[in-house]
């Protein structure tokens, strides 16, 4: 009896760098039981089932290179370990996620391989390795399967999990190549976002920062104020006023003079609001609905022209995009319901997600619409004359970017506007027939002004040129030359780890900045203890990234948590390896060679900044392999001062840490410079420092403290006293 099927024997979410790639990935431990005897090719009707059930698989590369080379693969006989990576990750695709990263490696044990994915969001990713799996069992099987379905599902996902895209973008423009900020999600299931580590962190929420004040806020979503503000200060407006009921609006609207607007005084995304009113009837219908979106209701002038939305960060306008009217065309045999979805809806740039640039409409649920529609006598139902031309809607989505046509008044306008109403980012919505003219020359107005204004319009616009509204807002948080990050360290080896990363943590400490440590004692802050060993994981880890008093921070880095989460920072300045013996992590995560424990613990060398550095043991033949891998400096440590590594580098003139004539040495090439007496250093008294590691581990950190800038004279008066086995503070 023979098992040909896919079984998961684990899911692993590594959240941060791990040994397979820089991103969050998930790694599925998979049997494929019998199906080890059945690579692709000898399943009969296989390829043909699969490509039919997903034709786009004819865009992955694979491992040859070039386009259709995983379905050469698949041609020529891959195993069910290696489609599940790319049925898995099309699937993603295919709901919005385009590209990522993904592996598929066997195990020493027959059958059993891990499978490697992207993961955006865990969620959403454990989904599509889900489906994924039932796929390719339908199509190994002969059975059907709903693709259409499953990413209709993943793209709902999606939605609910993943980032909005005016977040997205900001978060993209910070994480590129050139500024390279790291983030974190504050909520799993939010926009709001950590750009940075610690005490040099900002704070985005969509398109909020936490440079934008709670009262400009608050001014922005009371437009009666605005307005009073703006006028104030020179800038045009729209006559109007609040009004408190049906009577009051049609007075006002009298007063002023047809047409007006009816809109709420405090909603937003235009709901409520309705443009070009003429009669006093329409007055009267039109003021509940605007009265149902806020919680209260203005009148005033309507201005003739297409609103327009400008993009102010920072003091200045780096966006701009115009409204516009949308129609249909009778033919004579069609209603205006079955018109819209023909010549409107039909529009591939609309849709419901927030990835489309235009919204889809329903007269059903546009109030706006509907009486657009009826003040031409028709309704949904009605059929209009082969020719005739139908409006839907005055001013539709803001989806036409103008940025280069703006007069520069206009853009100092709305500049001005933000300023008045305290805004660091801005939305500024005005009329005008003809942005590229002075608003005084055409009796434009500036409508409203938003705070955390959608940044999708303009970024996607449905014509036109993006726009890099991302950069732009990362700029203002962080100015070119200003630096994201705090010095991070980060310390593994297979021993000496914890008192190493405590020492480190010790001299940060004395030279003056708030630091973070978390180890396998628990995580400290300024020598604090805060959380128990037994609370101490990734996420208590992280919590010391997101604490703005945090100026440096201390990791400590076992094998297993590498193996289970990664590690919790993106890059760090400091990384330090003490050893390695492989047979001490034999038997865990399939690791069951020297190679494989190695490739483990390179994962902290290839964090290393360009502008940091790799403290590395010159005593550990393996540790000193590792020193090719880094991007920054290597410095070697060692107890015996003619060590190999050591002598090396001092030939080449870098620096390195070693013992000579009973004193601890810091040596720029041949230049040395004696720190401290191992006579003189507490932890090494009473014979303690004959004890296996401890001197080495010394070194460790003394080599840390110096790579991080630590002066040789704050190195000494920290370790000559310092007592590892004193009682931890945790008041």
């Amino acid at each position: 009896m023979t098992n040909k099927t896919i079984e998961f024997l684990n899911v692993l979410h590594l959240r941060g760098p791990n040994i397979w790639t820089y991103r969050s990935v998930l790694e599925a431990w998979v049997d494929i039981h019998d199906l080890e005897d059945c690579p692709s090719n000898v399943i009969p009707g296989f390829y043909e089932r699969l490509t039919t059930m997903l034709p786009t698989l004819i865009e992955h590369r694979c491992s040859i290179g070039e386009r259709g080379g995983f379905l050469k693969r698949l041609r020529d006989g891959t195993w069910p370990g290696h489609i599940l990576e790319h049925v898995t990750l099309e699937l993603q695709n295919l709901a919005g996620m385009s590209g990522g990263f993904g592996k598929a490696r066997e195990t020493s044990i027959r059958g059993i391989y891990k499978v490697v994915i992207r993961a955006w969001q865990k969620d959403v990713s454990m989904a599509a390795l889900n489906m994924g799996h039932d796929l390719l069992m339908a199509a190994i099987e002969e059975r059907p399967y709903d693709v259409d379905a499953a990413v209709l599902k993943l793209r709902d996902l999606v939605d609910t999990h993943l980032l909005g895209p005016s977040t997205r973008c900001i978060v993209e423009a910070a994480a590129d190549k050139q500024r390279r900020i790291p983030y974190i999600r504050l909520l799993a299931e939010g926009n709001l976002v950590q750009l940075g580590y610690g005490a040099r962190q900002r704070r985005i929420w969509t398109a909020e920062t936490d440079r934008t004040p709670a009262i400009a806020e608050s001014i922005s979503r009371e437009k009666d104020l605005t307005k009073t503000l703006l006028e104030s200060c020179g800038v045009p407006i729209p006559e109007g006023r609040i009004v408190t009921s049906i009577e009051d609006a049609i007075e006002a609207a009298e007063d002023i003079g047809y047409p007006v607007v009816v809109k709420p005084s405090d909603g937003n995304h235009a709901r409520g609001v309705f443009t070009n009113i003429r009669t006093a009837a329409e007055v009267a219908e039109l003021y509940p609905l605007a009265d149902a979106e806020g919680s209260e209701v203005m009148v005033e002038r309507f201005i003739k022209g297409s609103e327009h939305r400008l993009l102010v960060v920072g003091g200045k306008m780096v966006a701009a995009n115009k409204g516009d009217t949308v129609s249909v065309v009778g033919d004579g045999v069609n209603t205006i319901d079955q018109l819209i979805e023909t010549q409107i809806n039909s529009d591939p740039r609309r849709g419901v997600e927030h990835e489309f640039p235009l919204y889809l409409i329903k007269l059903d649920n546009y109030p706006a619409a509907q009486m657009e529609v009826a003040r031409q006598g028709f309704n949904g139902s009605s059929v209009p004359a082969a020719g005739q031309e139908v409006m839907i809607v005055r001013t539709s989505n803001m989806a036409f970017d103008v940025t280069d046509e703006v007069h520069p008044d206009n853009a100092e306008l709305a500049c001005l506007a933000a300023r008045i109403v305290g805004l660091d980012i801005a939305g500024i919505d005005l009329v005008c027939e003809d942005i590229s003219r002075p608003l005084a020359e055409q009796r434009g107005a500036i409508v409203e002004v938003n705070a955390g204004p959608g940044l999708l319009m303009h970024i996607k616009p449905a014509v036109g040129q993006p726009r890099p509204v991302g950069e732009a807002i990362v700029d203002h948080l962080f100015a070119k030359d200003e630096d994201s990050r705090i010095p991070v360290v980060g310390v593994t080896g297979s021993r000496g780890k914890t008192p190493v990363a405590r020492l480190i943590a010790h001299l940060l400490r004395l030279s003056g900045q708030y630091t973070g440590l978390a180890c396998s004692e628990g995580v400290f802050l300024d020598g604090r203890q805060v959380e128990t060993a037994e609370g101490t994981n990734w996420d208590a880890a992280e919590r010391v990234l997101m604490n703005r008093s945090v100026e440096a921070a201390v990791f400590e880095n076992s094998h297993r948590s590498i193996l289970a989460d990664g590690t919790v920072y993106d890059r760090c300045q400091v990384g330090v390896v003490t050893n390695i013996d492989p047979e001490l992590h034999y038997g865990e995560f399939y690791i069951d060679t020297p190679e494989k424990v190695w490739n483990t613990f390179r994962t902290q060398i290839d964090l290393v900044l360009s502008n940091g550095a790799a403290i590395l043991n010159a005593e550990d033949p393996a540790v000193v392999e590792l020193a090719e891998l880094s991007d920054g400096e290597v410095i070697f440590y060692a107890v015996d001062s003619a060590a190999e590594a050591v002598a090396t580098a001092r030939s080449e003139g870098r620096r390195t840490v070693y013992v000579k004539d009973g004193a601890i040495v810091l040596a720029t090439g041949e230049t040395e410079d004696p720190v401290a007496r191992l006579a003189k250093i507490a932890m090494l008294a009473g014979g303690k420092g004959e004890q296996p590691g401890v001197l080495s581990n010394l070194l460790a950190a003394v080599a840390a403290a110096w790579a991080l800038g630590v002066s040789p004279a704050m190195i000494r008066a920290g370790v000559k006293p310092y007592d590892p086995t004193a009682p931890l503070r945790n008041e």
